[in-house]
C-alpha cells in the first residue's frame, strides 16, 4: 500500500526529465506517419518490378516510365491523404510548455502594489502634518496669545508665578528652636506671610488710542506732480487718494491710520515683489518710486516685528 502510494505521489509530482520525456515522445506521435508508409511502399517496388518481369515479357522504356509515373502519383495521393487524416487520429493533445500566470493573481498583485504606494503616500502626509504644519500653528498661536496679553497689560499671565513661603521649605521641620522661643512662637513665625515689597511696582502703561494725524488736502486732478495711490485692506477694499509727487512718505502711514488701520499693528507693503513699504527717514513719495498710480496692501505685522513699530505720527507736512 505504502509502496503504490508513493509511486501514485510521483507520478502527480512534476519533474524536469519527465516533462521532457512527455514533450518527445507528443512530438514523435504528432510526426507524420505518410513517411514510413511511403518508404515501405518504396521498398516494395523492386519486388514488384522482379515478379512482373519473372511472369511476363520484359516491359519496354515506355512500360517503364508510365509504371513509375502511376506509383509515384498513388504514393502522392496516399501521402496527402495521411497527412489530413493524421490529426484526426491523433491520442495526445498538444500541451502548452511554458506556465500562463492566472489574471486575478495579476490583478491581485497590481491591486495590493498600489496599496502599498497609497498606504506610503498616507504615512508622508500624516509625517508632514505632525512635523512641520502643527508646530508652526502652536507657534503662530503662541506668539498671538503674548502679543494680545501684551497690548490688553496682562502680560503677568505669561509668567510661571511665585509660590508662597517656598523660601521656608528650605528650613527643616526638626531644626532647634532659639533662645527663648517657644513652639508656638516659632509656628506662628512659620505662619507669618512675607512683608511686601519696600520698593512699589511701576504701573503697567495701558496702550492708548493712537492720535489720528492730519492729512494735506487732496489736490486736484488736473495739478501738476500728482499720483494717485490705492490702498487694499485685509478684507479687500480699495480706497484711493491723489497726493503730490514732493509729499513726505509718511503721509502714506498717515492716511493708514485715518481709515481705521493702526500703525502699531498694521504696515505697507508692494504687491509685487512683496516688501514693507520704506517710510522713515524724511523720503518723499518720489524718492520712493511712487511715481504714477500705485497699489499697495495693508498687512498685519508679523509678531516678531512688534517691538519695532512706531507707537504714534507727527502730522506731516507738504
Amino acid at each position: 500500500m505504502g509502496v503504490g502510494a508513493t509511486k501514485s505521489s510521483d507520478a502527480l509530482l512534476p519533474s524536469p526529465g519527465r516533462g521532457a520525456w512527455a514533450r518527445a515522445g507528443a512530438r514523435m506521435e504528432m510526426a507524420p506517419r505518410g513517411a514510413v508508409i511511403t518508404l515501405l511502399l518504396l521498398a516494395a517496388l523492386p519486388v514488384f518490378y522482379l515478379r512482373f518481369w519473372s511472369e511476363g515479357p520484359r516491359p519496354g522504356p515506355k512500360e517503364l516510365v508510365l509504371l513509375g509515373g502511376r506509383c509515384f502519383l498513388f504514393l502522392a495521393l496516399l501521402t496527402l491523404a495521411i497527412s489530413v487524416a493524421s490529426p484526426w487520429f491523433s491520442s495526445t493533445p498538444s500541451s502548452p510548455v511554458g506556465p500562463t500566470v492566472p489574471s486575478d493573481e495579476k490583478e491581485r498583485q497590481q491591486r495590493l502594489i498600489r496599496e502599498e504606494q497609497q498606504e506610503a503616500l498616507r504615512e508622508q502626509a500624516r509625517g508632514y502634518l505632525e512635523n512641520v504644519l502643527r508646530p508652526r500653528q502652536e507657534s503662530r498661536l503662541r506668539k498671538q496669545e503674548e502679543r494680545f496679553y501684551q497690548l490688553t497689560g496682562e502680560s503677568w499671565k505669561l509668567t510661571g508665578g511665585h509660590k508662597l513661603g517656598s523660601d521656608e521649605d528650605s528650613v527643616s521641620e526638626n531644626a532647634n528652636l532659639g533662645p527663648g522661643s517657644t513652639p508656638n512662637q516659632e509656628a506662628m513665625r512659620r505662619r507669618r506671610l512675607p512683608e511686601p515689597l519696600k520698593q512699589p511696582v511701576p504701573p503697567i502703561e495701558q496702550p492708548g488710542a493712537e492720535e489720528v494725524p492730519i492729512l494735506p488736502e487732496e489736490p486736484p486732478e488736473q495739478a501738476d506732480e500728482v499720483v494717485t495711490v490705492a490702498l487694499r485692506g485685509p478684507s479687500g477694499r480699495i480706497l484711493r487718494r491723489r497726493f503730490l509727487k514732493s509729499c513726505n512718505s509718511q503721509v502714506l502711514l498717515a492716511w493708514m491710520v485715518r481709515v481705521g488701520y493702526p500703525s502699531s499693528i498694521y504696515t505697507l507693503c508692494t504687491p509685487y515683489p512683496r516688501r514693507a513699504l520704506p517710510v522713515e527717514g524724511g523720503r518723499t513719495l518720489e524718492d520712493l518710486g511712487i511715481t504714477v498710480g500705485t497699489m499697495l496692501n495693508v498687512e498685519e505685522r508679523e509678531p516678531a516685528s512688534d517691538h519695532r513699530a512706531s507707537g504714534a505720527l507727527a502730522p506731516s507736512r507738504t
